[in-house]
């Protein structure tokens, strides 16, 4: 097997523009049904499409992209990709066999690829492992496809949950067992990277929506400051992303004894972190559509619960680097929790503005904390 690289490539990048439409249509999607209902929906296509783009950055990960046959795999499962995003929308209604046919296309197609290429290897038995689980998980999704919504998200809940599963438990097969941490050696530099291109990729999804919203409801003084404070609030994510952890990830890496289960948890940390984005960009496009009109609870809850959510994954990526968690991330989501009652009263420009407070404040405390102390060095659990 070919060592990975120790730089993401351009076409790695290339295929992270996909992730920027899916993000974008997820949005959408919980902006139609701003509901708990839809929230669930939402998620279970967020899980889906992240695990198509998870498996993508291992699958380069553990194999060189500059070999042509590789690059063939990516620009498949970015062709893959683009059916799901133009299926996304109406994934619950008519286009249900489209996305998840994609999807199971995607993942079954890869690791069949991957096991006659590697015919006479021992690693061709890590691959086969993969595309048992994904041979299993392609039966709910095909069926819920079929099946009306209400059987559709219990079906496809079921399908993410056992391609998950796989994953965490590396893939055990009857006759093949479970692939041991040696079979997925980890190029810190390569990964951690990649994690961060996603969420860059990501925080130009709050820029597209933010831009785009003010370009259709116009420059009214209202909506061009709750344009200004979502900007803000972007630049406060990427500001409290990089600081220390997002910088020191290959390192924490390198320096794990046991460096796969770091990375899978560092992986679930940027999920929860994704998913904070899509409601903080829902959050946006309500502030800026209607910033001084009647703040519904549901508006309040994408408001705050955006950031809140990314702080929680931010968190769970500073334990992940540093084995504990600095005190601003857990004050913050508590603060933004006690706000909820009183932006329930405030148009959704204060709201934005609150939420955008917190942020500000979680940035100040680490850049003080910086000028205070010396740089730590990463230190990951166990």
């Amino acid at each position: 097997m070919p060592e990975g690289p120790h730089r993401a490539n351009f076409l790695e990048l290339f295929f992270d523009l996909v992730f920027v439409v899916v993000l974008i249509q997820l949005s959408h999607e919980l902006m139609q049904d701003l509901t708990w209902s839809g929230a669930f929906r939402t998620l279970v296509l967020l899980l889906a499409a992240w695990w198509v783009w998870s498996i993508t950055a291992w699958t380069t990960n553990l194999y060189d992209p500059q070999q042509m046959s590789v690059q063939l795999v990516v620009t498949g499962t970015m062709l893959g990709s683009l059916v799901m995003v133009v299926a996304l929308p109406d994934a619950f209604g008519e286009r249900g066999l489209a996305f998840a046919g994609a999807y199971v296309a995607i993942h079954v197609g890869r690791q069949l690829f991957l096991v006659l290429a590697l015919r006479g290897q021992d690693l061709q038995r890590r691959s086969m492992r993969v595309l048992t689980w994904f041979g299993v998980s392609a039966v709910p999704w095909i069926v819920g496809a079929l099946a009306p919504v209400s059987a559709r998200v219990v079906l496809w809940t079921l399908a993410v949950a056992v391609d998950f599963a796989g994953g965490v438990l590396r893939f055990p097969t009857p006759r093949l067992g479970r692939s041991p941490e040696a079979e997925y050696p980890i190029v810190a530099e390569h990964l951690a990277e990649r994690y961060r291109q996603l969420f860059i990729i990501a925080l130009g999804e709050l820029i597209l929506v933010g831009t785009l919203t003010l370009s259709a409801s116009g420059f009214a003084a209202d909506r061009t400051a709750a344009f200004v404070v979502s900007f803000v609030a972007t630049v406060m994510f990427w500001r409290i992303y990089v600081h220390r952890a997002g910088e020191l990830l290959p390192a924490a890496i390198s320096a794990a004894r046991r460096p796969d289960p770091l990375a899978r948890f560092a992986a679930i940390a940027h999920l929860v972190m994704l998913a904070g984005i899509v409601a903080t960009a829902v959050g946006d496009e309500l502030a800026i559509t209607h910033p001084l009109g009647h703040t519904r609870p549901s508006w309040v809850a994408v408001i705050l619960g955006g950031p809140a959510l990314f702080l929680a994954g931010r968190a769970a990526f500073e334990y992940a680097v540093f084995a504990r968690v600095s005190r601003d991330r857990p004050i913050g989501i508590l603060v933004l929790g006690a706000l909820v009652p009183p932006m329930l009263l405030a148009p959704p420009l204060v709201a934005a503005v609150a939420a955008a407070a917190v942020l500000v404040g979680v940035a100040v405390a680490d850049t003080v904390r910086a000028i205070r102390g010396p740089a730590e060095s990463p230190s990951p659990p166990g």
